[in-house]
């Protein structure tokens, strides 16, 4: 069950495999026995890596519902993302940024 839920969120954000990994940092091939069911019990640690990249916790991924329908986050803007973190760029200065954009597009 958690591994169906992990590979359509997955495929609902437009990663492959190996992009969940890389960005979870966890080995391809052990979210792949997850997501198969091979490993049905994988760790809370794991979980919350898995979680975080789609910008969820490791409770939801758990829920035996649907995960509710959430606006997804193409790989592009993904990317856009991690390259401002991998940049320094501090949250605080990106939510300076979007709030000043609000401001100026309410003129």
């Amino acid at each position: 069950m958690i591994g169906e839920r992990i590979k359509k969120l997955r495929l609902q954000h437009g990663m492959s495999l190996t992009e969940l990994a890389e960005r979870a940092g966890i080995a391809k091939s052990y979210i792949s026995s997850i997501e198969r069911g091979l490993q049905s019990n994988p760790s809370i640690q794991v979980l919350e890596k898995i979680a975080g990249v789609f910008n969820t916790t490791a409770e939801n991924l758990l829920k035996e519902d649907d995960i509710a329908p959430t606006k997804t986050i193409d790989s592009e803007w993904m990317n856009i993302l991690q390259e401002a973190i991998n940049s320094g760029i501090p949250k605080e200065e990106l939510m300076k940024f979007i709030e000043f954009n609000k401001y100026k597009q309410g003129k």
